[in-house]
């Protein structure tokens, strides 16, 4: 809406007869030259609600919403309707994308030009709107090649970040004069999988981010060769390991049921008032950092691992020597390598290679020997192949190293004697529980990091005959119980090393030991104190 006429609009009440009847003309015309608008807002036109504020801004990569009712579907729809010609909306079930066929339809005034089938609607000319579904991680590949100069994700939370970074890379458009960007609406997250969001938009979510934002300020990013996001001063090519690249810009901007009149004019808002917490402060509030809900059925509870990482110290305990080495390894691929290092009950950074730079066992294998010390027992996995070659090569060249198979049966119990485990897979991860446990006051200290926080939250189990049963990495394990890199989006390597460096082995003495966990009688959470 125009500003004069917003004015006008606000003046509306006082207004003699005749000049009503000029607004209600000028209104009729806006409406049919403009079939989407942002909010405003009539009492101070003159300032830009939220939606406003998203509609123009200059950012790459946005994130728009936080709390609920501020509009954000309708920002997704109304930039595809008037700024962009080439649009796609994701929403991570294809079930989820028929209210916002219907709402799409509900402003044009028709449903010409739309493919129910293909979710596809044509606008005449060069333009579309294509509507989009993610629910498993390989389906990102189904977009592939299909250049967009405008992606929205709607509930971005719900997304694996896997699946955002990926078909993003189509953001782009062959007419030089259309502007590209990539516009995501979300309420907080409410579970551990879409607490990637916060790190991604860290300035301006992340209380304890040391630079904080302000909501539509930009911020400039550049990722390395690790996938590592980097910030950097402004939107100038920057030389980043050898390569100039040209920095993205990102904002966020939040919103809330008081900024949208028509909701608010519902009692909207005293349905989220009534919610139970932490759910009202998301989604009334916007709160990200609200708590969120773990999974019943979650083998460490979020807390004890947010616990262990606060208690971790920069520096390593002093005259404590190397007790094991935890090493996932990777030959190739999209996966990592990943060394854990453990000194008694603190556990230092973990080492991360790509695996396209560790393509072969005698690599890996030079790589344990670089950070193995004090004749600590190397746990390397074997399973998959990938660890076997460099534990050959670690083996025969008189290295302490131990292979471990997490499909091997399990003789072990629980801290309280009462309860077995399905297999050593089982085992290894139920102790990294116990040692976690605060009533067990093992002291564990874990290095601060949110992708080895999420591995190590990830997991579930349930009580088999067999005994404890914890999830595999796939569905592909021996009864199906096996979710992890669907729900993460890519293997949890990061919390599997560092389960492997909490294994216990002899120091080194010219002879291989056995990967599994100690049995019950061994165990004893308080060896580290």
């Amino acid at each position: 809406m125009k500003p004069n006429l917003a004015e006008l609009v606000a003046k509306y009440d006082t207004l003699p007869k005749d000049q009503k009847d000029e607004i209600d003309r000028l209104l009729v015309e806006d409406v049919q030259e403009n079939p989407w608008r942002p909010l405003i807002d009539i009492e101070n036109p003159e300032v830009a609600t939220p939606q406003q504020m998203a509609y123009e801004s200059r950012a790459d990569i946005m994130l728009f919403g936080g709390a609920a009712g501020g509009g954000k579907s309708s920002l997704l729809i109304g930039l595809a309707l008037t700024r962009h010609q080439r649009t796609i909306i994701y929403r991570r079930e294809s079930k989820q994308l028929g209210p916002i066929a219907e709402e799409i339809i509900r402003i044009r005034k028709t449903r010409e030009g739309y493919n129910g089938q293909e979710k596809r609607f044509n606008l005449g000319g060069d333009r579309s709107i294509r509507l989009g579904g993610m629910q498993y991680d390989e389906d990102k590949q189904a977009y592939q090649g299909d250049p967009r100069d405008l992606i929205c994700f709607d509930e971005l939370t719900q997304f694996l970040e896997s699946q955002f970074r990926y078909v993003i890379t189509w953001n782009r458009s062959a007419d030089p004069d259309q502007r590209c960007r990539v516009i995501c609406a979300t309420n907080p997250p409410t579970t551990a999988e879409g607490h990637w969001v916060v790190k991604y938009w860290a300035p301006w979510l992340d209380k304890e981010h040391p630079r904080p934002a302000m909501p539509g300020e930009l911020r400039w990013f550049v990722s390395d060769e690790e996938g590592n996001d980097i910030e950097v001063d402004g939107p100038d090519p920057v030389e980043v390991q050898g390569k100039e690249v040209t920095p993205k810009s990102r904002t966020f901007i939040p919103s809330s049921v008081e900024d949208n009149p028509f909701l608010m004019v519902s009692g909207y808002k005293a349905t989220l008032q009534a919610l139970p917490e932490p759910l009202r402060s998301q989604m009334l509030l916007g709160d990200f950092s609200a708590g969120i809900e773990d999974d019943p059925w979650q083998v460490i509870p979020t807390m004890w691992v947010e616990e262990a990482m606060e208690r971790w110290l920069e520096e390593k305990p002093s005259n404590v020597k190397m007790d094991a080495l935890g090493v996932d390894p990777a030959r190739g691929g999209k996966d990592k390598t990943i060394l854990t290092p453990r000194y008694g009950n603190w556990v230092g950074r973990q080492i991360v290679k790509k695996g396209e730079t560790t393509v072969d066992g005698p690599t890996i294998a030079a790589l344990c020997t670089s950070v193995a010390k004090d004749g600590a027992p190397i746990f390397i996995d074997i399973i998959g192949g990938a660890g076997t070659s460099p534990y050959d090569h670690l083996r025969c060249n008189g290295l302490n190293v131990v292979s471990v198979d997490g499909r091997k049966q399990s003789h072990g119990r629980d801290a309280s004697g009462s309860l077995g485990f399905f297999n050593k897979r089982s085992e290894m991860w139920w102790k990294m529980r116990e040692a976690l446990d605060p009533a067990y006051g093992a002291g564990l200290m874990l290095p601060p990091d949110r992708e080895l926080k999420a591995d190590l939250c990830a997991p579930r189990w349930k009580l088999t005959n067999a005994g404890i049963q914890v999830e595999g990495k796939s569905t592909h394990t021996r009864d199906g119980f096996g979710d992890l890199k669907k729900r993460l989006g890519r293997s949890p390597d990061k919390g599997d090393s560092c389960v492997y460096a909490l294994l216990e082995g002899r120091k080194k003495s010219g002879i291989n030991f056995s990967a599994s966990p100690r049995s019950n009688s061994q165990y004893n959470p308080h060896r580290w104190r």
